[in-house]
């Protein structure tokens, strides 16, 4: 891991540690103990095996989008970079940092660069899809609840759905007429070099003219002969969000508590929102706020900082440390080769 990397990492961990403790300590009280000592370790040993299954979904995702464009990924391979992916994505703003790992390691498997990133992108494109529908969906089966939760939290909400929607938008034109889409692209782009008088970004400039030529091709594969690819990472990508979402629900049952499947599959589907926003690596504080905020309506106060501690070490400490170990695999195989 590089210098800036590592400066990332910690300046991750310890803001996410900082928030927790905090957190832990404004809502701990006489009853705390009581629910700690009730905790049932068979649900918490699911919502981790959960974790397993939403890489699964994610690597199978990865496969068969991959196979729609004629190429024939080992699942093992795929398993690997999607656990790799998460440590960088953990100490990268909007876990954005994940992206060129699941790139590399598609054209490690002898996969041309464009279509292993219109692979990648295509994943986003899903996710952002679907999150936008759920949003939607929330929105209209369960909008009192949304806007009872205050203005802070609808207007992260709303922008946070707008920028989705801005991506998904962008994605599209540039599927539908890239020349001219390419050419808005260059001309922000020159625009920000006249601003900015930096040397680094003409190699963005020049790295983005053919990166972008490559992600039209690839992209041209998708919707021709590769529907299928679409179709089936859709089905993977719902599947994958639903395991994703339901681990909270597991973790209040080992608590004790209600699963509460509606409100917090609710309450999730804005966190994944808002933690799309790229404001601090892998959305450290940002998620342990929001998540506070949220489950405060349906969690006894005096568990919430217990909960809210079990959730973030399964779904964002445990990345780190699967991560870790997929990394050194990546690692040996590189030394190796």
């Amino acid at each position: 891991m590089e210098k800036n990397q590592k400066k990332w990492f910690y300046l991750s961990l310890a803001f996410s540690m900082a928030i927790l403790v905090f957190i832990l300590a404004s809502t701990f009280n006489e009853d705390t103990l009581q629910y700690l000592t009730h905790i049932n370790i068979l649900f918490l040993l699911i919502a981790i095996g959960l974790r397993f299954i939403s890489f699964s979904l994610w690597a199978a995702r990865i496969k068969v989008m991959s196979a729609s464009l004629g190429y024939q990924v080992r699942y093992s391979h795929c398993y690997n970079m999607v656990v790799a992916n998460l440590l960088i994505g953990a100490i990268t703003p909007g876990q954005a940092g994940g992206e060129p790992v699941r790139i590399h390691e598609l054209y490690k498997a002898d996969m041309p660069l464009g279509d292993a990133t219109a692979v990648v992108i295509m994943e986003r494109v899903l996710d952002a899809v679907i999150l936008v529908a759920l949003t939607v969906f929330s929105l209209l089966v369960m909008g009192k609840v949304i806007w009872d939760m205050g203005e802070g939290i609808v207007f992260v909400i709303f922008f946070s759905l707008a920028l989705l929607i801005l991506f998904v938008a962008v994605l599209f034109f540039a599927a539908r007429k890239p020349e001219s889409a390419k050419d808005k692209v260059m001309r922000l782009l020159h625009w920000i070099e006249a601003k900015m008088k930096t040397p680094g970004i003409h190699r963005i400039i020049a790295s983005t003219d053919v990166e972008f030529d490559n992600f039209c091709s690839g992209i041209t594969a998708f919707t021709s002969h590769g529907k299928k690819g679409i179709i089936q990472g859709s089905v993977f990508s719902v599947l994958f969000w639903f395991s994703e979402f339901i681990v909270a629900s597991v973790i209040l049952m080992g608590l004790g508590l209600p699963p509460s499947i509606s409100e917090s599959i609710l309450s999730q589907i804005i966190i994944a929102l808002i933690s799309m926003i790229p404001l601090t690596p892998g959305a450290s504080g940002i998620a342990e706020l929001s998540a506070t905020s949220l489950y405060a309506l349906f969690v006894p106060t005096a568990v919430l900082g217990v909960f809210i501690i079990l959730w973030r070490l399964i779904m964002f400490y445990l990345n780190i440390v699967f991560g870790v170990i997929a990394t050194v695999l990546i690692f040996k195989r590189e030394i190796s080769a």
